[in-house]
């Protein structure tokens, strides 16, 4: 049976906050549906299912990150900006990777713990759906993991954005709704099967 990772990618006071430096004006119309999802895994787990598990992707720079010679100063390390949004905190036992790079790969140890816990799909959430979301994806396909993206569970600064970003990640993941994520589950059914796009009809 297939091992899942939800990743909540880089929501964020800075990023899921309207104070906050770098607001990413999609990341309100998911955090009810991320909520659902998170929900929906955490019962599972009080039913005795491991097979779904948490993990929170969570920036944070250091003074002076080489980041921002072309972004903003944003998610210092420690700092309010740098914080997971109070709508969807982790528990207590949920993991949460600290990275300074678009990817939670890139330096970090994220594929430790995946590998670990014997992961062999990751699922993407969480913002931007163009910049952190697919170099996350894009980083895990690398390490050969099967990737999920949640279609209502990622968004972006624009529709747009979150349009192109998810036609990227249709090209290499299986994209679908959150909804559609937990039916599979629930029919016993591997949710990735059908990823991709090997007859190359993606334009």
């Amino acid at each position: 049976m297939p091992r899942h990772a939800i990743l909540v990618i880089d929501m964020l006071n800075d990023f899921a906050n309207p104070k906050g430096a770098l607001y990413c004006q999609g990341s309100a119309r998911i955090i009810e549906n991320l909520q659902k999802l998170l929900k929906w895994v955490r019962d599972r787990k009080n039913e005795g299912k491991d097979d779904v598990q948490i993990v929170y992707i969570q920036e944070a720079h250091r003074q002076n990150d080489a980041d921002f010679r072309v972004r903003p100063i944003h998610a210092i390390k420690g700092s309010w900006g740098s914080e997971i949004i109070d709508e969807l905190a982790p528990e207590k036992d949920e993991y949460i990777v600290q990275k300074r790079r678009h990817s939670g790969f890139a330096y970090t140890d994220l594929d430790l713990y995946l590998r670990e816990e014997d992961i062999d799909t990751v699922v993407v959430t969480g913002v931007w759906t163009n910049v952190c979301v697919r170099s996350t994806a894009t980083d895990a396909l690398a390490r050969a993991y099967k990737v999920i993206t949640l279609s209502d569970g990622t968004d972006s600064k624009t529709p747009e954005m979150h349009k192109h970003g998810l036609t990227d990640l249709s090209l290499f993941t299986k994209v679908m709704t959150i909804e559609e994520y937990i039916k599979a589950w629930e029919k016993g059914q591997d949710p990735w099967v059908g990823a991709g796009d090997q007859e190359n009809k993606v334009e």
